[in-house]
């Protein structure tokens, strides 16, 4: 994760085969709305909702690719929960609400501080995700941390 270092990044759990799916598109959009300023999407395929994330990583990347031309970083598939909870969702869960189902999105500041969370119906290109993102992407490094988006 260091080389984000310095990135305002939009973290969120994916699943190819859930009612949510269709938001890769809506995330994709935000990135190229917002790469340029700083912003990354980083979508991490998760298995732990309804086992709505079966394939290999190849096949979720073909899937992704074929069929929402994603072109942010899509990582390995990891466990968002439970023992073997990965150190990412660890990190993103000590602070806010651990994901209740697919497609939960994490913003996290350039600072490393989890900023804020949107469950699973906040579309990524809505307004709210949107403005948290503006705000995010304003703040310098070390500005007052006790700021919430």
């Amino acid at each position: 994760m260091s080389a984000y270092r310095d990135k305002v990044l939009l973290v969120v759990n994916t699943a190819s085969k859930c009612g949510f799916t269709p938001q890769y598109a809506g995330l994709e959009k935000v990135w190229q709305d917002f790469r340029e300023r700083g912003l990354v999407v980083l979508g991490f395929p998760s298995n732990d909702f309804g086992g709505q994330e079966p394939g290999s990583a190849e096949e979720i990347r073909e899937f992704c690719d074929r069929r929402f031309r994603v072109t942010f970083p899509m990582f390995a598939k990891v466990r968002t929960k439970g023992e073997d909870q990965s150190p990412v969702f660890a990190f993103l869960t000590a602070a806010h609400s651990r994901p209740r189902w697919n497609f939960y999105k994490y913003l996290v500041g350039r600072d490393g501080q989890v900023l804020d969370h949107f469950i699973s119906f906040t579309r990524p290109g809505s307004g709210r995700v949107r403005r948290a993102v503006e705000k995010a992407l304003a703040q310098e490094i070390g500005a007052d941390k006790t700021s919430r988006v």
